[in-house]
């Protein structure tokens, strides 16, 4: 078997165009969604994460900020910045980017940041909200899972989804997510015994160890659906994702590239989820 690419990069070049169409509405309303995005230190992943951000904005007719700050800043001035942003309402949504320094406490920041500018999704009233199956703003890696199994037309329901890693951003939310479609849930971490006991059950198989080509053919099953949220270098410097894709490829019946996978669609639903953030300011 070979599988059927899930090509994260076409999926969400459709899904901008009806955010494009969207803003356009917006702004004959004289609404035009406004994304800030604060960045502190100088990390070069960062900075380019934050670039590729600024720039879906600008081809989709946003408007956007960035706020740079010094590795040095007091966390008190973070605070304070963001506080500011959160009474401007010409920005719809606040985006901090990760990691932070250690000095400063990245639970702390998320929760300054108020739910209704928490594009985000990590305000933890969001992700209760997330718990509950209401109306609220999904975190965009997991939103982005979600609409690439949809657009490729992968029922949820009753099947068996396991999920390799259990951060906030990415592992724990989009098992909930599975969850409130009616998947059978197990999450594995890096204390899990017998891995390959479990991802071998999985009819959808998500991955995010942020481990260079950790999950091999061996550990799913023949026709599994396989997500790859993992963004890695390998030893030669060549971009590849948490499964090691030729092998796992052979096997599965879907599986998502490094590149053009899950990342795309994590900066198309940070755009959708600042556009929902605007049309809902209108209320």
């Amino acid at each position: 078997m070979t599988a059927k690419i899930i090509n994260g990069k076409e999926i969400a070049t459709k899904k901008r165009i009806e955010i494009d169409e969207k803003v356009k509405q917006l702004k004959a309303k004289n609404v035009t969604p406004g994304l800030a995005v604060i960045l502190v230190g100088n990390n070069h992943d960062s900075r380019t994460f934050v670039n590729i951000k600024l720039k879906a904005c600008e081809e989709l007719g946003m408007y956007s900020i960035l706020i740079e700050m010094p590795e040095e800043i007091r966390e008190e001035e973070l605070l304070a910045k963001i506080e500011e942003l959160n009474g401007d309402p010409k920005i719809h949504g606040i985006l901090v980017q990760l990691p932070l320094p250690k000095h400063i406490d990245e639970k702390k920041v998320s929760e300054t940041i108020i739910p209704a500018k928490d594009v985000d999704g990590l305000h933890p009233i969001n992700i209760g909200r997330l718990m509950k199956g209401r109306n609220t703003f999904l975190p965009c890696a997991p939103y982005g899972i979600i609409v690439l199994l949809e657009e490729s037309e992968i029922s949820v329901s009753g099947k068996k989804a396991v999920v390799v890693g259990r951060s906030n951003i990415v592992g724990k939310p989009i098992g909930q997510l599975l969850l409130n479609q009616n998947a059978t849930v197990t999450y594995c971490h890096s204390k899990t015994r017998d891995l390959k006991l479990h991802t071998t059950q999985a009819d959808i198989l998500i991955v995010d160890a942020r481990i260079a080509n950790f999950i091999k053919a061996e550990h799913i099953k023949e026709g599994a659906v396989v997500i790859d949220v993992g963004m890695n270098r390998n030893e030669a410097g060549k971009l590849c994702g948490d499964v090691a894709f030729d092998e796992v490829s052979e096997k599965a019946g879907y599986i998502t590239p490094v590149p053009k996978g899950v990342g795309p669609m994590t900066i198309t639903m940070l755009m959708y989820n600042t556009l929902k953030s605007a049309k809902e300011s209108l209320r």
